[in-house]
């Protein structure tokens, strides 16, 4: 289980660390375009696609690291009322039986889609710019995934007991000194 957590919790810090990187490369893009259109007046093909397709990208690519690092919202103003042990119980059955099979579903519908998108050569009919689709689509289905298993990790250290529901690591190392 040790291996499966470290695994899974790297795939998630690496893909956080390049939606972050698509955060940057989305500013960059969308200066350049502001800078090109009004102060060139030639605005770009691409900056409507490379939007929308980056901050899906970063939505999808920080979830899983979300997810780990409890930077997620929590509305538990019923369990908070059972003991901890009753709320580690609760996440780690919901994590486990609810959200994991939905993330699956979504991340097997995406793995197909994006291996369609590569192999029939999808482009996006809507833009002048026309790009390939597959890419975008390839990492809708990748942050999929490592939420999906990052929901097993959440739900296996919350059955173990090793994770309380709302509280991050910061305030466990806290409450230990």
């Amino acid at each position: 289980m040790k291996v499966l957590k470290n695994v899974c919790e790297w795939f998630s810090t690496i893909l956080g660390f390049f939606g972050r990187l698509a955060i940057f490369a989305l500013i960059i893009a969308m200066l350049y375009e502001v800078v090109a259109r009004y102060a060139f007046g030639a605005p770009t093909l691409w900056s409507f696609d490379i939007s929308y397709m980056l901050n899906g990208s970063i939505f999808l690519l920080g979830s899983a690291y979300s997810l780990q690092e409890d930077a997620h919202v929590r509305i538990d103003f019923l369990s908070q009322k059972f003991s901890m042990r009753w709320q580690q119980i609760l996440n780690g059955l919901v994590y486990l039986l609810i959200m994991t099979p939905i993330a699956s579903a979504f991340t097997w519908v995406a793995g197909t889609k994006a291996l369609k998108a590569f192999t029939t050569g999808e482009v996006e009919h809507v833009s002048p710019w026309v790009p390939l689709v597959w890419p975008f689509y390839a990492i809708i289905a990748l942050g999929l995934l490592a939420f999906t298993l990052q929901f097993v990790v959440e739900a296996l250290k919350y059955l173990s007991g090793n994770k309380n529901p709302g509280a991050t690591e910061p305030e466990l190392a806290e409450l230990e000194n």
